[in-house]
């Protein structure tokens, strides 16, 4: 542990002498071994809830993390002591003990430790002489009821001194736990001959293999926590960046120095006074963080929710400053000090590698005796390399020419090295040396440029460039949003890492290593004039969040100052800059408008402007929406950008702009004709259903897709006037389910409202209307899991298809309980419903735009309230981010024109606002499980 802040007067909160007086006379003047205990345990659980109160409001006073937690162990050693006087003084007192009767009590593991968290476990040891005796037995049983009476969760263990050394040096978790081991109460030579033969028999000569066990723990722990630090719901114990690891530090440390003081023991070669500073302020705020949770919530509760983040921000003392809310402003906070952990996660360990202390292969030279590393200097003055990693001559590299630090990732990536410990803290400690002059610099420039656009892995070696403080000083722009938290459900990462994880998929398609989820963006990538723009773009592309104008417009910003400083031509940097401004537009129109609708294509294709753009853009917005978190990328999304993109790329090669409606008109002809022929060809009973069908409708499906349709149809006519069939579509991430039936009013609300009542959410759907009045309806489905409706329990997905058959013949459905996310995560979200209403983005329709908290429902609930308003739902798609829904309906009037009337606008305004915030049954909207829904495109 690093040393403490200032020293905790326990006295004040805890009288030791007063609570063993207290004891001995309960135990005097209660009659009886029940008394006895009931009167004991009363006083020590007073003086256990008088010290949590006290160290708690001395928490919520601005008391620091480590103070707490040391406060916390204090308390809980006083009545831990105490009760082991209690017991073997007043219960079962041995006046003249025999060798066999020898007991000791030592605090290990965390707690060993001398810190502990409000609702921590406790762990302790009983260390015995030999075999067990009926006294120590009795000791140990009556002290582990009570403290399971008083509230706290014991892990313990009754070993002799040989049993604890040979368990350490079989179990590592043994071995970590024993490390940090302290003496509490009882025999004294007992507890001191324990430390002395673990450190002589178990850690003497074994520094490398605990190193090496300690790291490989770490790694599988991050991999079972996420392996990123910057998932926005971190994990403060166990996550990356989280106390765990500078426990790991902490245990490495103490480990290779035994029995030295904590002050000494921190005093690493690899650890400067700097180094030291960030560890204790990182563990300090740590511990305050993890303390108020534990608090907050009444439980051992470690992971850093939505629904936790306002308060603990709250209690911390932060407030709202201008645009940045208190909750965000807390959590980069903790963001930043997760990258500090990370910085000494890797230096550490990377400098015990160098070292050779921590123990790694080396194949057949592991049999040859060790020699000196060799220097190999490199042809770039000041760099050499050294046990296959990168190093630096020294400081002065930097000094001498700042650029250098730049050229340091630089060369480490070309070369495929890791960087060497010391270059990697020299960078560090030298980020300060980029002023604006080396801003400005047309040679750092070239270099970050070659990195960031022609780099092997630019997405790995940004992020050590962010981690080392060199791209934010670089990249001013860049630095505002490192560790910069969004607070909503929508995004899994922090600004600045889903934005490196954004440019390492632009990288991956570039490879050719998503061919297969992106067919489009990969074949599109070699065509692409100008990559260096687009790079440049997805770097910057986020900038802007919080600015001034919104997000857009501070981005361009943003972007055109990054660019002017980088010296690029003007044409680049207005293209960098059109590209930020304009970087959500093609998710925006993919999923929240009718790609059938002339007035969507030309309208996109009058903002993209050219071939260049359109393909710029594609592969920005997919590498944009995959890296914003685990499985919000999907085939269904990849599905709608190549229908837009087919669409306006076919505008572009139509001619003028001012020919889009036409041009997409022959577009659709031309691909409906050609799908009609080879349908009849295929199946001659299939041609009067294909040719009654709307032209769209062969863009959106195969010529296999077309034909099973026009069988259930038939079907469908066959069968009372509704068929439905379902399938799990991997592809999709989502079951696909196809209902054939007889159009009618409100048939798009009672289907969707079937769903519902089958616990399932649509996150797509494509309905069309045959020229005589045959609907399909084609909708993709998921459970509460986020996961294929039916993957789990294929029945569910025959029992929706019965139900949405009988809801397509009138039937009323059955509705199933529903299972929704957890309330209070979404509750943590103010979400303002909005209702928009638009005549000009389509010609034919008006454009209804609803945006409110997601739910189980919604979409049939919005779909009544327009269908109650007397208009016609002609297509509908269906977008979401985290918490919140965004849907949009293109609907006509009972004349089939758009909707005009003021009155009947507002009407409908207020109706579909009432849908937002309340549930079918009337009750508070509850949200839903998987909150990443897709765009429905559905065309009557």
């Amino acid at each position: 542990m690093p040393p403490r802040l200032r020293p905790t007067r326990l006295e004040y909160v805890v009288d030791g002498v007063r609570l063993r007086a207290q004891l001995s006379a309960a135990a005097l003047e209660a009659s009886g071994d029940v008394a006895q205990r009931k009167a004991a345990l009363d006083i020590l659980k007073a003086a256990l809830f008088r010290g949590r109160m006290i160290a708690k409001e001395r928490l919520e006073n601005g008391a620091g993390g480590i103070e707490t937690a040391r406060l916390l162990s204090g308390v809980t050693d006083e009545v831990i002591t105490a009760l082991w006087d209690f017991t073997t003084v007043h219960i079962f007192r041995a006046r003249n003990p025999t060798e066999g009767e020898r007991l000791a009590l030592m605090a290990v593991g965390g707690y060993g430790r001398g810190t502990l968290a409000p609702y921590s476990d406790i762990d302790l040891l009983f260390v015995r002489p030999y075999k067990q005796t009926a006294h120590a037995e009795s000791v140990i049983e009556y002290m582990l009821y009570a403290l399971w009476d008083l509230g706290f969760k014991v892990g313990h263990a009754s070993r002799t001194i040989d049993e604890c050394v040979k368990l350490a040096r079989e179990d590592f978790t043994i071995r970590t736990s024993i490390l940090e081991a302290r003496r509490l109460a009882g025999d004294e030579t007992l507890a001191a001959e324990l430390v002395r033969r673990y450190q002589a028999e178990v850690v003497k000569g074994t520094g490398a293999e605990f190193v090496a066990a300690k790291l490989k723990e770490r790694d599988d722990r991050h991999a079972r926590a996420g392996a990123s630090r910057y998932m926005v719901e971190p994990n403060v114990k166990e996550g990356k960046g989280g106390l765990r690891d500078l426990n790991t530090l902490f245990w490495i440390a103490q480990y290779l120095h035994p029995g030295e003081p904590i002050e000494k023991v921190m005093q690493l070669e690899m650890f400067g006074q700097r180094e030291v500073r960030i560890f204790i302020r990182a563990f300090d705020f740590l511990w305050a963080v993890r303390s108020h949770l534990h608090f907050t919530t009444g439980r051992p509760e470690e992971r850093l929710t939505f629904d936790l983040q306002p308060e603990i921000a709250r209690r911390m003392g932060y407030g709202d400053r201008g645009d940045a809310p208190a909750v965000e402003r807390f959590m980069r906070r903790y963001f930043l000090f997760a990258k500090e952990v990370g910085s000494l996660t890797r230096v550490f360990a990377a400098k015990l590698e160098a070292d050779r202390v921590k123990s790694a292969p080396r194949g057949i030279s592991r049999l040859l005796p060790s020699r000196r590393p060799k220097r190999k200097p490199l042809a770039e003055p000041g760099f050499h390399e050294v046990s296959g990693r990168l190093d630096v001559d020294g400081a002065e590299t930097f000094e001498r020419d700042p650029v250098n630090l730049l050229r340091l990732f630089k060369l480490a990536d070309e070369r495929n090295l890791d960087l060497h410990p010391d270059a990697f803290t020299l960078a560090t400690r030298a980020a300060g040396l980029i002023t604006s002059a080396v801003r400005r610099d047309p040679a750092a420039a070239k270099v970050f440029l070659a990195t960031l656009t022609q780099g092997r892995d630019p997405q790995r070696t940004l992020a050590l460039m962010t981690e080392a403080g060199v791209l934010g000083r670089y990249m001013p722009e860049f630095g505002r949003i490192v560790a910069q938290m969004q607070f909503n459900m929508y995004h899994s990462y922090t600004v600045d890492e889903h934005t490196l994880r954004a440019v390492g998929v632009i990288a991956e398609i570039a490879a050719g290593r998503f061919a297969e989820d992106h067919p489009l963006s990969t074949l599109v990538m070699p065509l692409i004039d100008d990559r260096e723009a687009l790079f440049l773009a997805m770097l910057l592309h986020d900038t802007g969040k919080g600015g001034v104008g919104g997000q857009e417009k501070a981005g361009a910003r943003a972007a055109r100052q990054a660019c002017e400083r980088l010296g690029l031509e003007r044409s680049k940097i207005e293209l960098v800059a059109w590209l930020v401004e304009h970087h959500l537009v093609m998710s925006d129109y993919a999923q929240k408008r009718d790609i059938s609708d002339p007035r969507t294509v030309s309208d996109f294709a009058a903002i993209v402007q050219t071939p260049e753009r359109l393909r710029l853009l594609l592969v920005l917005t997919v590498a944009d929406i995959r890296a914003v978190g685990p499985g919000v990328w999907n085939g269904w999304k990849g599905q709608l950008m190549r229908e837009l993109y087919g669409a306006t790329e076919a505008v572009f090669r139509g001619g003028r702009g001012s020919d889009t409606a036409a041009a997409l008109k022959r577009y659709h002809e031309n691909a409906a004709y050609d799908a009609r022929v080879r349908v009849a060809r295929a199946d001659p009973a299939s041609e009067a259903w294909a040719d009654a069908m709307e032209d769209a409708y062969f863009s959106a499906f195969t010529e296999a897709e077309v034909l099973a349709h026009a069988g259930l149809s038939r079907r469908a006519a066959q069968a009372g006037g509704a068929a439905a069939e379902g399938k799990v579509r991997a592809d999709r991430n989502a079951a696909e389910v196809v209902v054939a039936a007889t159009d009618r009013p409100r048939l798009f609300v009672d289907l969707a409202a079937a769903i519902t009542g089958a616990g399932a959410n649509v996150v797509g759907a494509r309905v069309f209307t045959s020229r005589s009045g045959q609907a399909l309806d084609v909708f993709n489905v998921q459970d509460v899991t986020g996961q294929p409706y039916g993957a789990a329990d294929p029945r569910a997905l025959v029992r929706l298809t019965q139900a949405l058959e009988a809801a397509a013949r009138g039937e009323a459905a059955p509705r199933e309980p529903r299972r929704g996310a957890d309330q209070a995560r979404t509750a943590a979200f103010s979400i303002t419903p909005t209702v928009m209403l638009d005549n000009d983005a389509s010609e034919t329709s008006t454009v209804v735009e609803a945006s409110g908290r997601d739910r189980p429902g919604l979409l049939a609930a919005l779909a009544r309230a327009i269908s109650d308003a007397g208009l016609s739902i002609l297509s509908a798609h269906i977008d979401g981010y985290g918490e919140r829904a965004v849907d949009a309906f293109y609907v006509v009037g009972p004349d089939g024109g758009k909707l005009t009337d003021g009155r009947k606008r507002h009407a409908l305004k207020a109706a579909l606002e009432a849908a937002l915030v309340a549930d079918d049954d009337g009750a508070p909207a509850r949200p839903r499980a998987n909150l990443q829904r897709a765009r429905a495109s559905v065309a009557r």
